[in-house]
């Protein structure tokens, strides 16, 4: 790999990014949620619903748009780091570098 040279993959997966991008920005749409992940606005829907269904999100009707809150108490999804919770990677990647 050169020294410019992105990886073809990535660390986070789609519904962390998702996470990221909601709770960055809790009233976004879908479409601009799906530009920033890259993927398209359909499997934004799904992760989104597959999220709400797990109980790391809620979504909420304001006006014409959605507002989503991302339950930061949660566990992560992942046996490595089941013993942290999703407010922790939150800070994290929210955080000003």
């Amino acid at each position: 790999m050169g020294e410019h040279a992105a990886p073809a993959w990535a660390f986070l997966t789609n519904h962390a990014r998702i996470l990221v991008c909601v709770a960055g920005e809790p009233e976004a749409r879908l479409r601009d949620i799906s530009e920033r992940v890259g993927i398209t606005e359909r499997a934004a829907h799904r992760i989104v619903g597959e999220l709400s269904d797990a109980g790391y999100l809620t979504r909420s009707r304001v006006g014409r748009r959605n507002r989503y809150v991302v339950h930061t108490d949660l566990p992560l999804p992942d046996a490595v780091a089941r013993s942290r919770r999703v407010g922790d990677l939150l800070t994290i990647l929210l955080s000003p570098g």
